[in-house]
This record gives C-alpha cells, sequence and structure tokens, in this order.
C-alpha cells in the first residue's frame, strides 16, 4: 500500500522523467519501461497513476501549461504600474522563460504539437492553450484599441510569439530570449501606438472605452 502523501511525488517525478526520456529519444520513442526507468519505478506505477502513456503526456502537458501560467501570474504580481504595455510584456516574457525554452522542455512542446493533430485530448489541451493566450492578449489591447483592432493584434501577437518560439526551437543554437522579446516587443508597441491614431478616435465610443478597461482592471483584481 502507497504511504499517504506519495501520489503527488510520484505523479512529479513521472512528469519529469517523461520530460527526460522526450529530450533523449524523443515522444515516439519514450516507452513506458524507459519512463519508469529514468523515475526509478515499476511500469504498472504508470498505469496506476496515468492509465496509460497518452495519459502521461497530457499530465506533463497541463504541468508545462501550469509553469507558464504561474510563471506569468508571478510576473504579473510584480508590477509596478497598470497599464497594457506593462501586461503584455509579462505575458511576452513567460512565453519565452527559462522554463518553457530548455532542452527538455522544447522538444516536448513541439512533440505535443505533432501529438495533438491526432489525439483528440492533447488536441483539447492545445486549443485551451492557444485561447488562453489569445483572449489575455486581446483583453491588454481592448484597453486602448477598439474590440476589431484589438483582436486582430491579439492574433498578430500570437502568432508572432509562437513563430519565434517555433524558429527558435528548431535552430539548433542557444535560445536567444532577448532578440525573441525584442521582437514581439517592437510589434506590441507598434499596435499600442494605434490608440492615437485618429482613425481610431472615435468620441463616441470613448466612454465605452474607459468603462471597458475598468471592468478589465476589476477582474484582474
Amino acid at each position: 500500500m502507497p504511504k499517504v502523501g506519495m501520489q503527488p511525488i510520484r505523479r512529479q517525478q513521472l512528469i519529469e522523467a517523461t520530460l527526460m526520456a522526450v529530450d533523449q529519444v524523443g515522444m515516439g520513442d519514450a516507452s513506458i519501461a524507459l519512463i519508469a526507468r529514468l523515475a526509478g519505478v515499476s511500469n504498472g506505477i504508470i498505469s496506476h497513476y496515468f492509465q496509460d502513456k497518452n495519459g502521461l503526456i497530457a499530465a506533463t502537458m497541463r504541468y508545462l501549461m501550469n509553469v507558464l501560467i504561474d510563471n506569468v501570474a508571478a510576473r504579473r504580481q510584480a508590477l509596478t504600474e497598470d497599464t497594457p504595455r506593462a501586461h503584455l510584456k509579462v505575458i511576452v516574457e513567460g512565453n519565452f522563460d527559462a522554463s518553457q525554452v530548455n532542452g527538455p522542455a522544447m522538444k516536448t512542446w513541439l512533440a505535443f504539437w505533432a501529438a495533438s493533430m491526432h489525439q483528440p485530448s492533447l488536441h483539447r489541451l492545445q486549443r485551451i492553450n492557444d485561447h488562453r493566450l489569445y483572449s489575455n492578449l486581446c483583453c491588454q489591447f481592448r484597453r486602448v484599441l477598439p474590440l476589431p483592432e484589438a483582436r486582430s493584434a491579439a492574433r498578430g501577437l500570437a502568432a508572432l510569439i509562437d513563430g519565434l518560439w517555433l524558429r527558435g526551437a528548431l535552430s539548433g543554437d542557444a535560445f536567444d530570449t532577448d532578440q525573441a522579446q525584442q521582437i514581439a516587443y517592437e510589434y506590441m508597441d507598434s499596435q499600442l501606438a494605434k490608440q492615437s491614431s485618429p482613425a481610431l478616435q472615435d468620441p463616441a465610443s470613448e466612454p465605452l472605452r474607459v468603462a471597458s478597461a475598468k471592468q478589465a482592471g476589476a477582474q484582474r483584481g
């Protein structure tokens, strides 16, 4: 009978072993036997906690996503100014944090993206992750831009974050975090600068825009 409190420890051991296995041999060859050996447990432990390899892969991806969420949340709490630019920078920084651009994490993300096209459970996770990024970006752009422009800016920045991450992951070189962030910041600032464009200044919509910004601030609190 397992000791009380061992379940979260064992689950984390297996998740970390999965990251190691994918880093070493790829997701396709990361067998139950290899993962169990790296974790120092029997094959049956994986079935006990995750049912099968797919369940373990899904749990590993949820772990990486939660690390990303927690990282962004911690950076947001440390902010000294409540501006759209500050919050957008936090999201960009979180996506290029060391926890997301180290070798095991990058290889697991890449394998997950490929597998999600064929496995419904992983596809659902991918859609949730994509929507969360887009929604968070759009919320901040919406504080200063009309809704259509905010949506367009959010889609553009989300695509840029993913694209920069993908190119960095596939380059074979050390991930240049500073360069990736700077490119994202430049696009972000170009979109935020549109708030001063006469074409976007609709006096009738200004009270609505201010109210929306206040509501967004209340929700974040």
